[in-house]
């Protein structure tokens, strides 16, 4: 697949320029930008700054923040909304909302890598209301191993044979 171009700009010099890890990474780098270092004690929370801002391709792309497995499993550093989603149409600068869930203070650098960036498509849905909805094909393939009677009550436009929707 092709490289997509996502422009970005520099709002503090320290800022790094994300940055893939190895060419087999999905996620560039995000660096925390800071003037000093920055310690969470458990629970605790706060919005680290990257120093940089950037402009996704359209509304077709989306840049979701994730947090690194590293500080997590380690340290229990996570991101304090699961995953960042960074629209489109925003311009300004990526920060982390980061949680200490460990049983330890932890000390962000600066410079220190806190999270991950991927670039994602993103598809536009048209919401409609619907009365029933479908079984997936694989439930009604798990449904049909355990015999007919349990598949045909799954089909919701099934019959019993007084005329009852089962």
């Amino acid at each position: 697949m092709e490289p997509i171009t996502v422009n970005y700009k520099v709002l503090d010099p320290r800022a790094k320029v994300p940055a893939y890890a190895t060419p087999g990474a999905a996620a560039a780098d995000l660096c925390a930008v800071l003037d000093e270092p920055l310690t969470l004690a458990p629970m605790q929370r706060a919005l680290v700054p990257t120093g940089l801002a950037i402009e996704l391709p359209g509304p077709h792309a989306v840049a979701l923040v994730y947090a690194r497995s590293g500080l997590s499993i380690k340290h229990g550093l996570c991101m304090a909304n699961g995953v960042g989603v960074v629209d489109s149409d925003y311009r300004g600068e990526l920060k982390v909302p980061m949680i200490n869930l460990g049983t330890e203070a932890y000390t962000i650098q600066p410079g220190e890598r806190v999270a991950q960036l991927c670039i994602a498509p993103v598809y536009t849905a048209a919401f409609a209301q619907a009365a029933e909805l479908g079984i997936p094909s694989a439930a009604r393939a798990a449904l049909a191993q355990q015999g007919s009677e349990a598949y045909e009550r799954s089909d919701p436009g099934f019959r019993a044979p007084d005329g009852k929707s089962c």
